[in-house]
């Protein structure tokens, strides 16, 4: 394994539940479905605004527009480095894999997550609103191959979600299912994984 490939949201960062208020976690609910959400899904391809997300949630709430303004607000500045992923990142870094983001996420997250200096580790990315395509879509993995000039059989991929990593599969990509709710253990397995092919 050459190229090893990272999602974002719930696998490189997340938001600290100690830090939020249960009704924060309640708000954001929906995001764990098996599926995104239609209206969330086209706010991370690019084509839906802030303001049309935000007035969305308001509706489906019965919240305030103004309420739901400051908890999506407040969900991007929550947002920060998964630890062990982060360790994990640094050392595959150091030992010498290519490595790269491909990742569903709206303008006012990736903005926010790339002032972190994790995210200066990686050799590439592929971010969904900036692409106007989304995981599991196959576009999204065949710009990620083309643009780095990636070998599919070299390339490992990493997200919490089955249907994104099956997506991957179809196209030859290797995949690692990343449990967000033990990110220790799925670091540890990742480290294994690895391990039985490569030096790390």
């Amino acid at each position: 394994m050459k190229n090893i490939v990272f999602d974002l949201g719930g696998v490189l960062f997340a938001r600290d539940k100690s830090k939020c208020t249960p009704e924060l976690l309640e708000f954001f609910s929906f995001l764990r479905a098996p599926r995104m959400p239609l209206f969330w899904e086209e706010y991370d391809r690019g084509t839906s605004t802030l303001e049309e997300v935000t007035a969305t949630i308001s509706g489906m709430t019965g919240r305030p527009v103004e309420t739901c303004a400051a908890v999506l607000r407040l969900a991007v500045d929550l947002q920060e480095p998964v630890k062990p992923t982060e360790r994990l990142v640094g050392d595959l870094k150091a030992a010498g894999y290519r490595l790269y983001v491909l990742s569903n996420m709206s303008r006012e997250f990736i903005d926010f997550l790339r002032r972190f200096p994790v995210y200066g580790l990686f050799d590439g990315e592929v971010v969904s609103c900036e692409e106007h395509t989304v995981k599991p879509e196959p576009r999204i993995y065949e710009i990620l191959l083309e643009r780095y000039d990636l070998t599919p059989s070299e390339t490992l991929f990493i997200d919490d979600r089955e249907m994104n990593i099956e997506a991957a599969a179809a196209l030859g990509i290797h995949g690692f299912v990343f449990d967000h709710r033990d990110p220790d253990a799925a670091c540890d397995a990742l480290r294994r994984r690895l391990l039985q092919s490569n030096c790390i």
